[in-house]
């Protein structure tokens, strides 16, 4: 018999997902929305030239990104529009007769070779050299292998085969270890011969058939080998391949004939391309990658492609509308504050005068807060994981509660405009600069261009428009209303945003909840099966993302060393008194919870969504473009312009801040001390060009983030601000929790910290989301240790520590 209490909130539960369903039906029914069922993406395929006649029992590979053939008696290359091959030379001569497959790793192709054709004993490097194929470098095998097949994982080498004793064998061998030799792996528990192995994203894959069908297992560092749904067919040898950053993609024999399939390694789906089907006894003679798909060598001597292709999701002139309305709102706010203050002091600008009410100011820190990290990376870690991460909010919630009683009181009676004004009264105006510096060079470099990148992408993701026009659009419109408002526009935009994109948010799950129908009950069951909405972990693995982790991160980054966060405190600082500073992170703290759970259920729910519809993805698109996808490409118009201005609502609202706090810290803590003859005007002129220039540096970065293929960019944020703001952070405890620490002890311990930090992230000691408390506590550790070396403080700290009694 159920808890009561338990029976109660499952009752609560389904009446919300109950209200749920009936709003996202009644607005559809307005609109006219209905939900796709067909393939997202489509198939271009078509013939290449035929091979050389010459090419008997060819070999097709790749290496350098360039077909190769190669055969008993020679080696081609094929022309980059396909309709020529090109003889190749092998260096040394005649090398290509036992070469079995390749496959690229550590920057460079490895060749899988051996002494007959049915076993294989080493691997060689190989590079091309004009119309030379040169190989290098051998990797002996541990032993001889029959029927082996060779992958890799980032710089790291599988090869598995059966060994002389007729049991199956898989070896690693990671070639960054400078030395490094092969190592033993446990091999997948079932019987068979092995088809195929690959590699895709931390994860490894092996198909492993009979004449019954094939099965599929995966191996995970955290799960090691599971079955994974089969094909309900055989793959062919050869076919099978990593696309993108989440699937596989394979030729696949059945009682229909030959077709291209996909599985998607995060819901476990397969999923049918629409392409046309070769009959069941065609199979091919090779096959290799090509481009986004595979190439083969046919039967009938021919050469055949089939490459996948994305598609773009243009918006109709409603989304265009809501969207023109919001932004269009959000400079008129900037102008109007503009209008209202054109003289605007220094104190007006940068802290709002002093007048913000709190509740404004609690929901701008929620706001802020809830960057498009939250809006797009963190449903995006969610959908590819669970919900770890979640527990950071709930720890998190604890530490703002100490926060708000204790520390924002102490700084707020400061009268400040810059926290880093503290270090300076505290210790001394280098620790104060130096500690400022470091803070605008994390939040320019980890966050900006971060925040800035991520809805380009969403943009580019469902108008089609460039990542860098995106990225260009973004930043102006966020500068624009910034510099021509100052803080008031800041706060008060935030507060806007805060509705929109959590208005979108809640209908984007509703949404989902509706359309799976009567299928949502299984799909969920499935969900949980899958442990996809876990959140606490109490593992003692430093590797990981756990609750001792996420106890320790809050600790030292929020109870200890909040103040250390210009970008939050600066609206806690624009509140009218001591007591409304306090209220206005109680404010932010109660929002906190039920927010995460909103952002992370997103996540779960497109699991959900591409578990029944896996056709609807996009396997050409970054995990981080999911629920941009989503949104482009299943939800009715003028849903789709309302979520995508909360896209911009997510990200304008931290971009803002982030951008009027740097500002505000390069003319405070910069110009008002170097500059010869400072003026409060001056002062303020400063900082709107730093605006300026500011969000142009962070839109610099973000083109360059759009260069690069990154797995999740909510661990590249954890990670950068983890090196980059640990280092000054501890001063601030040692600051206001200690009487003995001093200047040069200080300083000692931010370098110490950021170096150590540096070996730990070097040599991948700890999971990234450890770093910021490391350096934290090490900088306390270094800083307090190294203070005892020096004279202890010999002016007043009345009003600067925590302690009532302060020694002068």
């Amino acid at each position: 018999m159920p808890i009561p209490a338990v029976a109660h909130a499952s009752s609560l539960s389904r009446r919300l997902l109950r209200g749920l369903r009936l709003f996202t039906a009644a607005t559809l029914l307005a609109l006219g929305g209905t939900a796709a069922a067909d393939n997202l993406t489509s198939v271009a395929s078509g013939t290449l030239a035929p091979l050389p006649a010459e090419a008997t029992q060819p070999r097709l590979l790749v290496v350098d990104g360039r077909d190769l053939a190669l055969s008993v008696d020679g080696a081609w290359a094929l022309a980059g529009d396909g309709k020529t091959w090109q003889p190749l030379a092998l260096a040394p001569a005649g090398a290509g007769a036992d070469i079995r497959m390749a496959v690229n790793a550590g920057g460079q192709a490895w060749l899988l070779r051996g002494g007959d054709s049915d076993s294989s004993d080493r691997l060689q490097s190989a590079r091309l050299q004009g119309n030379t194929l040169s190989l290098g470098r051998t990797l002996a095998l541990p032993a001889t292998l029959r029927q082996a097949q060779v992958t890799a994982l980032g710089d790291v080498l599988y090869v598995a085969g059966t060994g002389a004793d007729g049991s199956m064998h898989l070896y690693r061998h990671a070639l960054a270890v400078e030395g490094g030799g092969w190592q033993a792996q446990p091999a997948w528990p079932a019987a068979g011969r092995l088809v195929a192995l690959q590699g895709q994203k931390g994860g490894l894959y092996a198909v492993v058939g009979d004449a019954t069908g094939d099965a599929l297992w995966r191996w995970t560092a955290d799960n090691g080998w599971q079955e994974a749904p089969a094909p309900a067919g055989h793959i062919l040898p050869g076919s099978l391949r990593a696309l993108g950053q989440a699937h596989l993609l394979m030729l696949v024999r059945d009682a229909n004939g030959i077709g291209l399939r996909t599985f998607h390694t995060i819901t476990s789906a397969w999923a049918t391309l629409d392409a046309p089907a070769m009959p069941a006894d065609a199979a091919p003679l090779a096959i290799a990658a090509r481009g986004n798909g595979l190439a083969w060598a046919g039967a009938d001597g021919g050469m055949h492609y089939a490459e996948v292709q994305g598609g773009k999701h243009l918006l109709g002139w409603l989304d265009w509308s809501v969207i023109v309305i919001y932004l269009a709102g959000m400079i008129g706010i900037g102008v109007y504050f503009y209008l209202k203050d054109q003289t605007a002091s220094e104190s007006e600008f940068f802290v709002g005068g002093r007048s913000i009410p709190f509740w404004a100011a609690g929901i701008s820190l929620y706001a802020t807060n809830t960057s498009s990290i939250s809006f797009i990376a963190i449903p995006a870690k969610a959908y590819e994981t669970n919900w770890q991460y979640l527990t950071n909010n709930l720890v998190a919630v604890l530490g703002l509660m100490f926060v708000a009683v204790w520390i924002v009181p102490l700084l707020r009676r400061l009268d400040l405009m810059s926290v880093f004004s503290y270090l300076e009264t505290r210790f001394h105006p280098a620790i104060r600069m130096l500690a400022s510096a470091l803070a605008i060079a994390m939040q320019v470099g980890s966050r900006l261009s971060v925040i800035l990148f991520l809805p380009a992408l969403a943009i580019a993701t469902i108008t089609g428009i460039d990542v860098v026009w995106s990225i260009l659009i973004m930043g102006v419109f966020t500068i624009i209303y910034t510099v021509m408002g100052g803080m008031r526009a800041v706060v008060w935009t935030d507060f806007v945003q805060v509705f929109v994109k959590m208005g979108g948010a809640i209908f984007a799950i509703g949404f989902i909840v509706w359309t799976l129908g009567a299928d949502f009950d299984g799909i969920r069951e499935a969900a949980m099966a899958e442990h996809k909405t876990k959140l606490l972990d109490f593992s003692f693995d430093l590797t990981k993302a756990t609750v001792w982790g996420f106890i320790f991160l809050v600790v030292f980054d929020v109870v200890l060393t909040f103040p250390k966060d210009q970008v939050l405190m600066q609206r806690t600082l624009a509140t009218k008194s001591d007591k409304e500073a306090g209220r206005s992170i109680w404010i932010f703290a109660a929002i906190m919870i039920p927010g995460g759970f909103i952002f992370y259920s997103i996540g779960t729910a497109l699991w959900m969504y591409y578990k029944h519809n896996p056709g609807r993805l996009d396997p050409l698109l970054p995990i981080d473009a999911t629920f941009p996808l989503f949104i482009a490409a299943e939800l009715p118009p003028g849903v789709t312009g309302l979520i995508i201005a909360g896209i911009f609502a997510a990200a304008m609202s931290t971009l803002s801040s982030i951008i009027n706090s740097v500002a505000t810290l390069l003319s405070v803590d910069f110009y008002d001390k170097l500059a010869k003859n400072p003026t409060e005007r001056g002062s303020v002129r400063f900082a709107e060009i730093m605006t300026v220039v500011v969000g142009l540096a962070g839109m610099g970065l973000a083109l360059v983030l759009s260069r690069y293929d990154i797995h999740s960019l909510f661990d590249v944020s954890i990670e950068l601000a983890g090196l980059l703001g640990g280092g000054f952070a501890g001063a601030y405890t040692l600051g206001m929790f200690t009487r003995r620490a001093n200047s040069p002890g200080v300083a000692i311990g931010i370098a110490g910290s950021i170096a150590l930090t540096l070996v730990a992230w070097s040599l991948d000691l700890v999971h990234p989301y450890f770093y910021l408390g490391i350096s934290i506590l090490l900088c306390i550790v270094i800083g307090y240790l190294a203070s005892l070396c020096f004279p202890a403080p010999a002016r007043s700290l009345k009003g600067l520590t925590i302690y009532r009694q302060d020694a002068t």
